[in-house]
């Protein structure tokens, strides 16, 4: 489903190159979960930019099928991230003007791919019921996350790519959390990548890859 080839990537830094990517190889085949693990800095949050095709790559190919992301236009990328894949980043990008209702339901209806009862089994499983007629400024960190990874499963994607997903919640509301993403896993054959810090959560996945030195282990 996602190959990564011989990808690399570098940042300047005033005079200097530095290498965080240097020739990352990595497989996910549809309906698995990969756990991405390592030290901060070792470049977990780049390699899932690239796969997204959020930034390019230095060197390297990224393959989605037979799609090759690094070779579309911005357009297409665009595209692509708003058709087939569900992002959910450190950052959470909720649109301000929009209610938690509409954000919910923002990526999904403008891929046409809106499922009411799918929408409304992830606002009961995240807990957002009461929470639909807020603004993003009148929510939690911890709320503001939960809407965040409801809107990247409303479009039910073909790739889910997580970036410390977890990361305001308390242990149990992210492990229901990971229950969510791990059942779309099992029901609609989506691939799932999850950066994580957390070794209990790491082992909920099918697999874990540790991402070294700018290879993957």
């Amino acid at each position: 489903m996602l190959t990564v080839s011989g990808l690399t990537k570098s940042y300047r830094s005033g005079q200097d190159s530095v290498a965080v990517l240097r020739g990352v190889d990595l497989a996910l085949a549809a309906g698995e979960s990969v756990a991405l693990t390592g030290e901060s800095g070792s470049g977990k949050s780049t390699l899932l930019h690239l796969i997204a095709g959020l930034d390019q790559p230095d060197q390297g190919e990224i393959n989605y099928g037979d799609v090759t992301i690094s070779r579309l236009t911005d357009a297409e990328r665009a595209a692509f991230r708003r058709e087939r894949l569900g992002l959910v980043f450190q950052q959470f990008n909720l649109i301000p003007s929009l209610t938690v209702a509409d954000n919910l339901a923002f990526q999904s209806r403008l891929a046409g791919r809106h499922d009411a009862a799918w929408h409304s089994e992830l606002i009961e499983r995240l807990g957002l019921g009461r929470l639909l007629k807020r603004y993003p400024e009148q929510l939690s960190g911890g709320q503001q996350q939960r809407v965040a990874i409801g809107r990247a499963l409303a479009v039910k994607p073909t790739l889910l790519l997580a970036d410390e997903p977890t990361g305001n919640l308390d242990e149990a509301t992210a492990d229901d959390v990971l229950a969510l993403a791990n059942d779309l896993v099992r029901r609609t054959g989506c691939g799932f990548l999850m950066v994580t810090h957390s070794e209990r959560l790491a082992a909920t996945l099918d697999r874990r890859v540790n991402l070294h030195a700018g290879l993957i282990h």
